[in-house]
């Protein structure tokens, strides 16, 4: 037998294997001598040859990749593209490009929402005059309860049409505060501008909030209310859906992640069920380009604490 094997145990077949083979590719010398030498049977040797190859590191990594993207695909409920899966890929210490994502993605059938669908306009100008267009298609703030905007949508259910209005804070994109019903009124828009200020802990004094020109948010009520909270009305040109982009753009998104995925029975459930989806997904986990790629909350969170530590070293300079 030529060349040296060394401490061979029956936990080591592989190296056995090699071995055997190698004295027959190297050395002449047949399979049933070297099997005989190391006292194993011959059928051993012939069936570990023909099993099959054990993965690579690179297979291995591919196999493990595709369940992230998987789970991360469905923890989204079916919305998230590759950009997104990417980030939450990044966070678990992946490096992986956008591009291999998107390639997995393909081969999975995984795709992420479809375009939007075309909506109806609730929008029914008010008689009252308007507020001014402070924002200007300038839909960016440098800090918390600079600038929120705001809009009404329609869902269908089992009972008939429910209503939501919104208020989303421009800095997280976070949903501040909401409210369904099932009449579109003054009553309604006051209620999600309440739950808005409420969960800023009520001083929301100077805070500008941008709408369309709806006979809601032009009411005697609704500014009467902005007045009390010390909001500061702006309203878009009738008929332009990109003078409140970033609100319509949160009707599409609730939509097409959530509501067209869905069949709600009575108005009860729809309410329950959405605000679910707005408090445990999209706030916490809906992750939005315009907040670094992190869900609202914890990209306010993070500006607060980088504020905090800058704040306390220039104290300490």
């Amino acid at each position: 037998m030529h060349g040296p094997l060394g401490e061979v145990t029956e936990n080591d077949p592989a190296r056995v294997a090699v071995f055997i083979g190698s004295q027959r590719t190297e050395h002449d010398v047949p399979h049933t001598v070297a099997c005989r030498v190391l006292q194993v049977s011959p059928s051993w040797f012939y069936k570990w040859r023909r099993r099959p190859a054990e993965p690579t590191k690179r297979e291995v990594r591919r196999v493990r990749l595709r369940e992230r993207i998987t789970h991360f695909f469905r923890a989204s409920g079916d919305t998230y593209g590759s950009p997104r899966i990417t980030l939450d890929l990044w966070d678990e210490g992946w490096q992986v490009s956008v591009n291999t994502v998107a390639e997995v993605m393909a081969e999975l059938g995984l795709q992420g929402r479809k375009p939007p669908r075309r909506r109806r306009s609730l929008t029914r100008q008010g008689k009252r005059e308007a507020a001014r267009d402070q924002v200007r298609r300038v839909f960016d703030a440098v800090a918390p309860n600079v600038l929120w905007v705001g809009d009404m949508t329609e869902i269908e259910t089992g009972e008939g049409k429910l209503y939501l209005a919104t208020v989303l804070d421009l800095f997280s994109r976070r949903m501040l505060g909401y409210a369904m019903g099932s009449h579109h009124d003054s009553a309604l828009v006051g209620a999600s501008l309440k739950m808005a200020a409420a969960t800023r802990g009520g001083n929301v004094d100077g805070v500008i909030f941008h709408s369309d020109r709806g006979s809601e948010y032009t009411s005697a009520a609704y500014n009467d209310l902005c007045d009390r909270l010390g909001v500061v009305q702006s309203m878009g040109r009738v008929g332009s859906a990109l003078d409140n982009a970033c609100a319509e753009s949160f009707n599409s998104t609730v939509k097409i992640e959530y509501i067209h995925r869905h069949r709600f029975t009575t108005r009860t459930e729809a309410r329950i069920k959405i605000a679910t989806w707005i408090t445990d997904f999209y706030n916490t986990r809906q992750r939005h380009s315009a907040a670094g790629g992190l869900p609202p909350i914890e990209f306010e969170r993070t500006i607060s604490e980088a504020r905090a530590r800058a704040h306390q070293k220039d104290l300490a300079a």
